[in-house]
This record gives C-alpha cells, structure tokens and sequence, in this order.
C-alpha cells in the first residue's frame, strides 16, 4: 500500500529477500485467507499465528453515480502502481479528482500528476488541519501541481456510462467542529475520481475465531496477543494503533518476543 514514488529501487522487495534470506521461513503466495485457507485450520497446524492483514476494504460515498465507470478506489490503483513492472503503460485520466483527505489521497493524486494527468483536485470536508496527511505531504502535493480544496463534502458524481463530473457542496464548520451545508454548490470536470475516505478491516475469514473487536479493529494487550490463545494481531488491523508503518514494524517486534515466551511457556496466560 506504500505508494511507488515513496520506495523506490525496489527497497520493499529488497528487505523481504534479506529477510527471506535469513533462513527457515516458508512463503507462501497465491494463498487466499478465508477461501483457501481458515483461522481453526491454522491453529490446528501451528502453535501460534500472527495477523497481519492490515485494512483491506474500503469506505463508500453513499452517493449517486458512485457506480459509473471511472469511479476507482485509490488503494486498488496505488496496488497496480505497484506491481507494474512499465508504470507508463498504467491508464492515467485528464482531469482527477480524489476525494479524502488522508496520506492515500495524496499518494494518488501525487502518483496521477507524476504520471501525466493534466489537472488532480483533492477535495475534503473539513480544513487542512483536519486532514489526515500531514503538512508536509499537503505541501509534497501542491508542489506536484495538486489543488486541495477545503470545506465541500460531495453530493453526486454526474455522466452517462462514464463519470464526466464531481458536484460537492460548500459546508461551514462551528465552534464545535460540526458541519453544516451553505447551499452553495461546487463541481469539478473528471474523467476518473479516486475514493479515499480511510479503509476499513475485511473480516473475511475471521468471524469462525470469536476475536474481541473495538472499533472495528481486533482487540489486542500491550504484547499484541489477542483474546484467543494462541493469535497475535498487529499493523493496521489491530486496535489502539495510528496506521503507520513503523508502528505496524513495531507490534510485529512485540508481537515475535511474546510469541517467543508463549512457546517456551513463559507466559502461561497468554501475554
């Protein structure tokens, strides 16, 4: 999920060969978890398991047109931004519009504008310091020649098969932080529109653990152990993180030493 212009010289697949290289780790692609594979059968295989499945499901606008072609999520893009080995051969629209405001809203419009499209808008309902990027990737967009526009929420995505417009509403903010729509309308010319209001976790394939969940998110202690002997969780899939990927490193570290202790019976009540 980290887009190509932040990891370049294949600096992610080098640090999995280096870990591969270490030596008694098997790996094991083209593995579907939750079709080819299930939670009861792990643990009847293996003495202790690690999630880390990160957030795999996106958010929806709940808004008209949101089904016309042209209409992507910004993760699945960013994904074959990737895995493509010739990245001018990837699709690029004219005119893109990403609505969000968090560090995958600015991967896919910086990503976009590097790639030859002629306009990127980002557009968020609240105002820059509200936004989940940081000031500093707000500014890495403006200087790739993207517009961020404050304060409109979106109403309807306008075109016939294909979008051909966003249309958002103005919306002024009180003392509290809440919203409220002006009336005044705004619409921006797309030929593509990025979603990327924040993710969410795809339980698919977890529901047969009975894990405790908050939030939406895996219920994990201060050793990442879960509710269920035996399953560790960590990164973004888990609770009480702030989706970054240090911090996602960082359970996996806390997550290997309780591992460790588990299996030599040093912590008899699972963390």
């Amino acid at each position: 999920g980290i887009a190509a212009y932040k990891v370049v010289d294949d600096f992610a697949q080098r640090e999995v060969e280096f870990i591969l290289s270490i030596g008694g780790i098997e790996l094991r692609q083209g593995t579907v978890f939750g079709e080819d594979i299930s939670l009861p059968a792990l643990l009847e295989d293996f003495d202790a398991l690690f999630l880390g499945v990160g957030l795999g499901d996106v958010n929806e606008l709940g808004i008209e047109g949101e089904d016309l072609d042209g209409v992507n999520n910004a993760i699945d893009y960013i994904a074959d931004l990737r895995r493509a080995t010739d990245k001018s051969e990837l699709p690029v629209g004219r005119r893109i519009v990403v609505i969000g405001g968090g560090m995958t809203a600015i991967d896919v419009a910086v990503q976009s504008k590097r790639l030859g499209a002629e306009r990127v808008d980002i557009v968020y309902r609240r105002g820059p310091e509200r936004m989940g990027a940081s000031r500093y990737e707000q500014e890495l967009a403006q200087t790739n020649g993207v517009s961020i526009h404050h304060y409109r929420r979106p109403v309807r995505l306008l075109g016939g098969a294909r979008v051909e417009a966003a249309e958002f509403e103005k919306v002024a903010a009180d003392a509290d932080g809440n919203l409220s729509g002006t009336g005044e309308s705004f619409t921006l010319d797309a030929d593509v529109v990025f979603k990327a209001i924040g993710q969410r976790l795809d339980d698919s394939g977890l529901d047969e653990a009975r894990l405790d969940w908050t939030n939406g998110k895996i219920r994990v202690d201060d050793n990442q152990a879960t509710s269920v002997p035996g399953i560790w969780a960590g990164g973004d899939c888990a609770a009480g993180g702030d989706d970054l990927t240090v911090t996602a490193v960082q359970h996996g570290k806390l997550a290997a030493i309780s591992i460790d202790r588990y299996l030599r019976g040093q912590e008899s009540d699972h963390g």
